[in-house]
């Protein structure tokens, strides 16, 4: 159940005064717990009296469902898909529509979009979400079947459905219906992005899971434009633009997670083609104990982001999780007696205690001009999402030599790479060398899955590839992954940091100051004691943590 809808609703009916609102939000974030617990464990009111407070809201009933069982006529008024989905359990048809349990009875959204794909008047009910979740599992079942039969309901109801009037068709029930299951399974297989792709002859829908992309089934190819435009009404997109790219938001719950999917739509020759990235908003939770750093880089960083000035930037490609560092850094030190400032493009997670400004290039809302302002806000630490040019850089440098702490990202293959790239963007490099405090390189990897890991001795070419010798292994092992149902048959399941640490030290900041090369930098740090991010893949390797040939693709 949403934890501020209900904070919200006892604050409404005086049961609880602001502050003990605040007090529990906190705790929900801090702990993780339900807020039907919290609400217990502060003895402010047991499950029952929230559940007839919520029923009496919503103006409907409160139904214990021990031992319901609906009829199959019941049962059949919802597919398996959307019942999961939205987290709903019919119970009976009355005179006035459909009477619905579910878990979270407060989300108008989720009634108004349940009752468009049923195409049906929804009752709301409430009920334990417990027994709304069991009674869904055991008259669903696992249903691995609810894409095939969403497909299937597609291809009969396809012929009524001409892709002239987009709009209607955006919002007729089977459109709904599959679209809504799309992003239910992608979600539930833990996908990053979902990509929407039209082709000449054929209309892809695709699915990247720990950085590999896994192909859908494709749904019939004339009705690429409706679903298209389902997604674009959903993210409050101008349908009738196709020639210009947009970007939008959708905010979704499942089950109890809160999913934020950033939109972004791009003309192509066949129809646009639509990309979601999905931010599981339960990441934002994610501590700096959580990344699987080494030790020695874990102790820097915390000391690093304590300091009163300096720039602290990570650097890697596109999708190697910069971001998620940064924000883990920033809720390490997300305190009452310092005041955070952001500039995203956009802002991806929303994040309590931080104020965050979405750059807008279109309207010249640059992160030049957002840094320029930062800085009359009387700021302590701020994060700029990226140096992009000149300008913005050296804003940044003015701000730390100022007194205040950037964190930054860049677009460079290695922790060496990022001093060049600011100097080559035209920065000084004595100011370079005064301002930058260290540069954390990174790279992301998928982890072997826990469930079908086995121990295997790589062949001497492999070993060859990494530099290394039979000889030079002793007694270490290596793992792989066989395959199994958890992992959809990969081998892998979530991913793994690799990191490398520039620390800017006096022998550093001199060869900046003669403007040398990163390869120079690279070794002078190596000789000083950085571990690369060869090196570190090595040690994930004979951990068990992650496979030869992910080390060999990343670094």
């Amino acid at each position: 159940m949403n934890a501020d809808s209900v904070a919200d609703l006892l604050v409404s009916r005086e049961v609880i005064d602001y502050d003990q609102r605040e007090d529990l939000i906190y705790n929900v974030e801090q702990t993780g717990k339900d807020i039907v617990e919290l609400l217990e464990e502060f003895q402010i009111l047991d499950r029952d009296q929230l559940y007839h407070l919520i029923a009496e809201d919503i103006g409907g009933q409160y139904l214990n469902l021990e031992g319901y069982q609906p009829p199959p006529q019941v049962i059949s008024a919802i597919p398996a898909g959307t019942a999961r989905l939205h987290e709903a359990m019919p119970i009976q048809f009355t005179d006035e529509g459909l009477m619905v349990a579910l878990a979270d009875p407060l989300d108008p959204q989720r009634v108004e979009e349940l009752g468009f794909s049923l195409g049906q008047t929804i009752i709301p009910a409430v009920a334990p979400p417990a027994q709304i979740r069991e009674l869904i599992d055991r008259y669903y079942g696992q249903n691995a079947e609810s894409m095939n039969d969403a497909l299937a309901l597609l291809q009969r109801e396809a012929a009524a459905l001409t892709g002239d009037d987009l709009e209607n068709e955006a919002n007729s029930a089977p459109i709904i219906r599959y679209v809504d299951l799309v992003l239910y399974q992608a979600i539930r297989e833990r996908a990053s992005d979902i990509h929407f792709e039209p082709f000449e002859h054929d209309f892809k829908i695709r699915y990247r899971v720990d950085g590999a992309l896994y192909e859908m089934a494709p749904p019939p190819q004339h009705l690429k434009q409706s679903i298209i435009s389902r997604i674009k009404v959903m993210s409050n997109l101008n349908i009738a633009e196709t020639r210009l790219p947009q970007d939008g938001r959708i905010m979704k719950s499942v089950g109890d997670q809160a999913i934020d999917m950033r939109v972004s739509t791009l003309p192509t020759a066949h129809g646009e083609s639509v990309v979601l990235r999905v931010l599981d908003r339960s990441n934002v939770n994610l501590d700096l104990e959580n990344l699987n750093l080494r030790p020695e880089i874990y102790e820097f960083i915390c000391d690093t982001i304590e300091k009163p000035n300096g720039i602290f930037i990570c650097t890697g490609p596109t999708g190697a999780g910069k971001t998620t560092t940064l924000y883990a850094c920033l809720r390490k030190i997300n305190t009452i007696d310092s005041k955070l400032l952001t500039a995203e493009d956009p802002v991806e997670y929303d994040v309590d205690g931080i104020l965050q400004v979405p750059v807008n290039e279109g309207i010249g809302l640059t992160f030049a001009r957002v840094l320029r302002a930062f800085l009359r806000q009387d700021p302590d630490r701020i994060l700029v999402g990226e140096m992009r040019d000149l300008e913005t850089a050296q804003i940044a440098i003015q701000a730390s030599l100022t007194g205040h702490l950037v964190f930054s990202t860049l677009h460079t293959n290695d922790a060496a790479g990022a001093v060049t790239r600011l100097i080559d963007m035209g920065c000084e490099p004595f100011l370079v060398a005064a301002t930058l405090e260290a540069v954390l390189g990174q790279r992301l990897l998928r982890r072997i899955c826990g469930e079908c890991k086995v121990a295997y001795r790589p062949s001497e070419a492999v070993l060859e590839q990494l530099g290394l010798r039979l000889s030079d292994i002793g007694s270490n092992s290596f793992y792989t992954g066989r395959g199994c149902e958890k992992c959809n048959d990969t081998g892998y399941r979530g991913r793994q940091g690799l990191f490398e640490l520039l620390d800017v030290t006096d022998p550093i900041r001199e060869l900046v100051t003669e403007r040398a090369s990163a390869v120079v930098l690279k070794q002078k740090a190596i000789e000083l004691g950085m571990q690369s991010l060869r090196e570190d893949g090595l040690r994930n390797i004979f951990e068990g943590i992650t496979t030869i040939e992910e080390v060999l693709k990343y670094t």
